[in-house]
């Protein structure tokens, strides 16, 4: 009788070990969603977060497939796949998911079957983020989950700048499916009195990486702006202008003036210079004394005063451009571009124009849209306004500008220099960021992209 009942309450022992086992380590299955704070503390570890009740969107080993891809290419992007319940209100998600994670990055929501993006613009600008995500609500995408954020990953990673954050690299705390921390209590207090230290090494080593990358940079586009500002003055020597001389009159004194005052202007900001973003005033003063230039150069010949155009687009040390023509770059499409008149004869020859070539950094020369992307203050200055996003797509420079449209902004917000203080990607910024690159407070409110919103994947 003993001999059967030991067995039998061994065997009841086991089953009530084996619940409670399951109990603590498989309840995501049933657990309810989280909110959008958990979300946002999970993000802090890893790069993707899929709530419990969103688990059917996306599997376990995907999951793990898109953590590995976003960690590999060491870039701040995030990743959230949510239920669409209340508990994920689609109004404000995407502000309050990257304020309560407190990393610049670029994040991604799907939420139910809706799909929704933003970034810190000195990670990735606005319009770029429209554009990846204009390019991933369509049907081939919208109705797979792993599909769809596998497609934006993959041009995000390519496009973001930055890396990606310190508190990724060992991982978060031990967690179940549920969120729950194991063995969360023991090391809390360990953890408390060791944020406040963890933080400002993360801060100061995000710094120092901020400043070398801008300190390199800055050192490539010096010497573009030096042979600039250098071939500048020898254009105002070779002028012959002398205020005094027979036929002057004030105009044309004042236009002297202005091209002196630019020159002066060019070299005095190339001086002061810290960052790549302060390039691009300086070439704006090329842009502005050239122009003078031109101009005086028409009323001291008693010809029509020529209208503003852009610079010459193959060399901006051609100056003022005097038609578009229609080009085509090696492997890219078709494009009118403004060009000077004798790059115009050129062209009209079929002979290659004279460009603009720029070291890339293998000892030899390529003109400057086929080099990298350190060169975009550079040609904003000289093509700001809108227009360079037309010149430079399909080209080098523009794909690695993130878009097109990144050319005309790059330098107002790179290596971090963007409005909403001076972090960069993959720092620890907490709420202090640019909610513009994030819907402006809410989706539908010109943040929201594909009709203003989660849309379950309309475009």
């Amino acid at each position: 009788m003993r001999k059967r009942l030991f067995p039998a309450l061994l065997a009841g022992l086991l089953l009530i070990l084996a619940a409670a086992a399951l109990a603590l380590t498989s309840p995501a299955s049933a657990a309810p969603a989280a909110t959008p704070q958990e979300a946002a503390q999970a993000l802090r570890d890893d790069p993707v977060y899929v709530d419990p009740g969103a688990r059917d969107q996306l599997s376990v080993a995907d999951e793990k497939a898109l953590e590995g891809k976003i960690t590999d290419a060491d870039k701040p992007v995030f990743v959230a796949v949510l239920p669409d319940t209340a508990a994920f209100p689609e109004e404000g998600l995407l502000q309050t998911l990257r304020s309560d994670t407190g990393i610049t990055g670029v994040y991604a929501i799907r939420l139910g079957d809706g799909f929704d993006a933003g970034a810190d613009p000195q990670v990735m600008p606005t319009r770029a983020v429209e554009n990846l995500t204009a390019a991933v609500e369509n049907p081939t995408t919208a109705g797979n989950a792993d599909a769809q954020l596998n497609a934006f990953v993959d041009r995000a990673v390519e496009q973001a700048r930055g890396t990606a954050p310190a508190s990724w690299s060992g991982g978060g705390g031990a967690a179940d499916e549920s969120g729950a921390p194991v063995g969360g209590l023991i090391t809390l207090g360990a953890l408390v009195a060791a944020g406040g230290a963890g933080a400002y090494a993360i801060s100061r080593r995000n710094k120092l990486r901020k400043e070398e990358e801008e300190r390199a940079a800055l050192d490539k586009l010096r010497v573009v702006v030096d042979e600039d500002i250098t071939a500048y003055g020898e254009t105002l020597e070779r002028l012959d202008f002398h205020p005094a001389e027979k036929g002057a009159d004030d105009t044309m004194r004042a236009d002297y003036e202005r091209a002196l005052d630019s020159y002066e202007s060019a070299k005095t900001k190339m001086d002061r210079a810290t960052h790549p973003s302060d390039v691009r005033g300086v070439t704006q003063s090329l842009e502005d004394g050239r122009y003078s230039l031109a101009v005086l150069e028409a009323r001291r010949a008693g010809t029509a005063i020529p209208a503003r155009r852009p610079p010459c687009f193959f060399d901006p040390r051609h100056g003022p451009s005097v038609a578009d023509v229609l080009w085509t770059p090696s492997g890219g499409a078709a494009r009118e571009v403004p060009v000077c008149g004798a790059d115009e004869v050129r062209l009209g020859q079929g002979e290659d124009p004279m460009s603009r070539t720029v070291d890339v950094g293998d000892g030899n020369r390529r003109p400057y849209w086929e080099a990298g992307p350190a060169y975009g203050p550079w040609a904003g200055g000289y093509f700001g306004g809108g227009l360079l996003p037309g010149l430079l797509v399909g080209t080098m420079l523009g794909s690695m500008l993130a878009t097109p449209a990144y050319a005309s902004e790059y330098g107002g917000g790179d290596f971090g220099g963007g409005a909403g203080g001076d972090w960069g990607g993959g720092d620890f910024s907490g709420s202090d960021f640019d909610s513009s690159g994030f819907g402006g407070g809410g989706f539908g409110d010109g943040g929201g992209f594909g009709g203003g919103g989660f849309d379950g994947g309309g475009f």
